[in-house]
């Protein structure tokens, strides 16, 4: 009896410290990873990409201090807008992918921050980018991915790490993460997180809407675009992003033109 109430009395422990309330008064899904597994996660998604250039090379901060100074000033702009909820638990990093074809971005559980080069000389206004960004920095401080591997592994996975009896599953999770894709919820919360996270600074709040609109103005929007794959339709996205920040009040009219082509500018041809 005792041997079968310990991991119980575990599971309702990690239960209850999985459903805490989230800064915008929401309460987080019961999640069977903790912080630091994120982190971990993070890391091996962030070797691996590093390792693995087969969509790009990543570019060495030290080669491209500028453009690194550029794109840390507007990841960290978002970090410090009060907003997110692991900010300190995190530890977050970006690194730029050198391939100008994908008009894409992802950021690993942990704080781990990936942007392509294209996705970067694609949009037109600083805000723009921060918008995208904000996007991507919320499906980690949301936890998105690991709220879904609970889905996917549940109980089992639970009792499993809690009890020590598979360090090896960490390793298969990581490789999981290639082939998840988050669901039309998971977009909506980054989206509506967006807004959140840059309404208290002086960006546009609504800068992941106008990326929307440019990819449905050139006939991106349903043509195998990343953002759009599994997503809610492009229009319902950006009338939502719109009426979230006409909500919040954002009032935020920065834009940075001349710096995000000097940014632009830094980057490898």
């Amino acid at each position: 009896m005792q041997k079968l109430l310990i991991p119980l009395l575990l599971i309702v422990m990690f239960f209850s410290q999985s459903c805490s309330k989230r800064s915008d008064g929401t309460t987080a899904p019961i999640n069977v990873f903790s912080l630091s597994q994120d982190k971990q996660l993070g890391e091996q998604v962030a070797q691996q990409t590093i390792s693995n250039p087969q969509n790009g090379q990543v570019l060495d901060s030290a080669s491209y201090p500028k453009a690194y100074g550029h794109l840390y000033r507007i990841v960290n702009t978002i970090l410090n807008s009060g907003k997110l909820d692991h900010r300190n638990d995190f530890n977050w990093k970006i690194w730029i992918i050198k391939n100008d074809t994908i008009l894409n971005a992802f950021c690993a559980p942990g704080g781990k921050i990936f942007v392509y080069s294209a996705l970067i000389k694609y949009l037109d206004k600083e805000s723009d980018l921060a918008g995208v960004l904000g996007h991507e920095i919320a499906h980690a401080d949301r936890r998105h991915v690991t709220n879904e591997m609970t889905k996917k592994y549940g109980i089992d996975l639970l009792l499993q790490v809690v009890l020590g009896q598979s360090p090896s599953q960490l390793v298969t999770i990581a490789e999981d993460l290639t082939f998840l894709k988050f669901s039309r919820d998971n977009e909506s919360d980054a989206d509506k997180m967006s807004v959140i996270y840059l309404c208290p600074t002086s960006y546009y709040a609504d800068g992941a809407a106008s990326f929307f609109k440019k990819l449905i103005a050139e006939g991106k929007g349903n043509n195998g675009n990343q953002f759009f794959s599994t997503h809610p339709s492009p229009d319902n996205r950006v009338t939502a992003i719109t009426s979230q920040k006409a909500t919040l009040g954002c009032t935020g009219t920065t834009d940075n033109a001349s710096l995000y082509q000097d940014f632009k500018n830094s980057l490898p041809k």
